[in-house]
């Protein structure tokens, strides 16, 4: 009998890196993916990227349109419910979630208590630098049956918060199964798509608020901006942005973005590139100009080794994350971020060390071993739902 997987997604950058594993799911015959869609997927305001989706391929079977805007707690809740009526109307054997999103999050409650198995994707990793994402992070591995870590530190931290190591599987990171497979547009149609000039540096940035520091979102943004002026100017470097995350504070830092990219000739600033275009981006940034990926999105630490793009990661939302020697820690200080990317355009060591750094995130075959768990495991042990906690005092 075929296995109904539902795939739960709620953001781009989280369909970025799920779209392998939606890609295997689909090839595989015992398998029939069941995809359901929300959050800021159904936004026009961040790029109504369910268009994306389907012009992938992807057939989708639900939209959550419940949990929009900026009240995390109360998003949540009507995304709880949401799912609930759709799990039930869809049925699934199992649901697959990724990350640490409070979209995501309703998704996992919702799942558990509704006696379905739930597998998550990235749990275990760590960040330290205030965002609610490692709380949230932390709460979904509790909640879930199956662990997809994507990396052995990660697999470690599951196991070190009780969870049983049959449940944990270190299949890498799933983004890299694509970059891998070169599953992104040349330099040429990107800068044709983006109107840049491949003899001067791209710098790619996407600066997230701080989820318990929304009230600091426009002050922590601002360094960030007088750096890249100072990079146009010094450099003659063109900067390719993208909007924030739908998060409490996102709405500020998006503002404050659009009134300065009309006064930057050279910058291009997009609701969302699309995970080809992004990936496309970083390319060019890394391999093809001297260019650099600066902000403080996970990607920047996840993604830009396999690109060998030098890397500025501005404040504390990755503190803890595991990342490659191509990434260069900063303060929320123009001066910091200023000489970070005089590092990461002008320092050819650094450069080589970026070009040849040793990648955490796994060897680009997470999919295959995702859907080979996904196929095998069986969902009639009663001990998958009962689960047991291996820590005692």
């Amino acid at each position: 009998m075929t296995r109904r997987i539902a795939v739960f997604t709620g953001n781009r950058a989280e369909y970025g890196l799920l779209s392998p594993v939606l890609q295997a799911i689909s090839k595989e015959p015992a398998l029939k993916l069941q995809l359901i869609v929300g959050g800021a997927h159904l936004d026009a305001t961040y790029g109504r990227t369910r268009d994306e989706i389907l012009a992938d391929g992807f057939e989708i079977s639900a939209e959550v349109s419940a949990g929009l805007g900026e009240d995390t707690a109360r998003a949540i809740g009507e995304g709880i419910l949401a799912v609930a009526d759709v799990l039930d109307d869809l049925k699934p054997d199992v649901v697959v979630v990724y990350g640490d999103r409070f979209e995501a999050f309703a998704a996992v409650i919702a799942a558990s208590q509704s006696n379905i198995p739930v597998a998550h994707i990235e749990g275990g990793d760590k960040t330290e630098g205030g965002a609610l994402d490692d709380s949230v992070r932390h709460a979904m591995t509790k909640l879930a049956h199956i662990h997809f870590a994507t990396n052995p530190k990660a697999a470690l931290r599951i196991a070190a918060m009780g969870e049983e190591t049959w449940r944990i599987h270190d299949v890498g990171l799933p983004g890299i199964d694509r970059i891998k497979a070169g599953d992104f547009p040349d330099a040429d149609e990107v800068a044709s798509t983006l109107g840049l000039d491949l003899s001067r540096p791209v710098i790619l940035f996407t600066q997230h608020a701080i989820t318990t520091e929304p009230h600091l979102a426009a002050a922590q943004l601002a360094p960030s901006l007088a750096a890249m002026e100072r990079a146009i100017a010094e450099y003659g470097a063109q900067i390719v942005a993208t909007y924030p995350n739908n998060d409490d504070g996102g709405e500020v830092i998006l503002e404050r973005l659009k009134v300065w990219a009309d006064k930057q000739p050279q910058v291009v600033l997009r609701q969302s590139l699309g995970r080809a275009l992004y990936h496309g981006t970083l390319n060019v940034a890394g391999r093809i100009t001297r260019g650099a990926c600066i902000g403080n999105s996970s990607s920047g630490l996840k993604e830009t080794p396999a690109f060998a793009c030098p890397t500025v990661n501005i404040g504390t939302r990755q503190s803890g994350r595991l990342a490659a020697e191509n990434v260069l820690n900063v303060d929320y200080d123009e001066e910091e971020i200023s000489n970070a990317l005089t590092r990461c355009i002008a320092d050819d060591e650094f450069r080589l060390i970026s070009a040849t750094c040793a990648n955490p995130y796994g060897d680009g075959n997470t999919g295959p071993k995702i859907v080979e768990v996904l196929k095998t495991m069986d969902i009639s042990d009663a001990r998958l739902l009962q689960k047991k906690l291996t820590l005692d005092p």
